[in-house]
């Protein structure tokens, strides 16, 4: 929490033209019916089991579906779907077919800052690596 009032601290101040240069980015799932196939209702204290307070349920979370995507000041870049657990090396993978095409797009050239958090697959040292040794801009985390 810390580090996240830091940043935005210190870039609370900075000019359109410093955010017209950074790429934002994440993941996201998205589930079809509610959190997990989850719905909440509000019942009276013993009316728990009358019709109008029962709902019907989707065995296993009635599905969804995993993506990645980013962001700019100017618009959205590429938005890729997920289809198992994302590990830094598939992470590494999206990066390779997605960022420089969606900076491109967004034209961003190759001076932009790109934003991403702290999850282990986002600062992994080999995604670190990748991202020293293909793509030129600043990398930071909140």
């Amino acid at each position: 929490m810390q580090k996240r009032l830091d940043f935005a601290n210190e870039h609370v101040n900075k000019p359109p033209q410093f955010w017209e240069k950074v790429l934002f980015s994440d993941e996201s799932k998205f589930c079809i019916f509610g959190i997990k196939g989850r719905k909440l209702v509000w019942r009276k204290q013993g009316r728990t089991l009358e019709k109008e307070n029962l709902k019907p349920t989707v065995k296993h979370g009635g599905g969804g579906v995993m993506v990645w995507g980013c962001m700019a000041a100017n618009g959205v870049g590429r938005l890729t779907f997920i289809d198992s657990i994302l590990i830094h090396m598939g992470y590494i993978n999206i990066l390779k077919e997605n960022l420089k095409q969606s900076t491109q797009d967004l034209n961003l050239g190759d001076d932009f800052w790109f934003q991403q958090d702290n999850d282990p697959k986002h600062i992994a040292h080999n995604v670190k690596l990748w991202l020293l040794y293909n793509i030129k801009f600043q990398l930071r985390s909140p």
